[in-house]
């Protein structure tokens, strides 16, 4: 990514993010659940860093700085 280039939605690209979940849902669950534990005062594991929790929680998923499993107990 070049310097002066702002992050946004579209930086991690959706492409980049699909490698390192297996769904949409998935994405969207760990994204939400990570930004409110940044809101709640965790710290921001990311080397780049927006003022948006969101954009922060996505930049960690794509960087593997948090990973995710699916418990069987959540599937019943």
């Amino acid at each position: 990514m070049k310097a002066n280039e702002a992050m946004s939605m579209v930086n991690p690209s959706t492409d980049a993010l699909m490698t390192k979940v297996e769904s949409r849902y998935g994405l969207v669950v760990l994204a939400a659940k990570r930004a409110r534990q940044l809101l709640d005062g965790e710290e921001i594991k990311s080397k780049r860093q927006s003022t948006k929790d969101v954009t922060n929680a996505l930049e960690e998923i794509v960087e593997d700085k948090i990973s995710y499993r699916i418990s069987k107990e959540s599937m019943k």
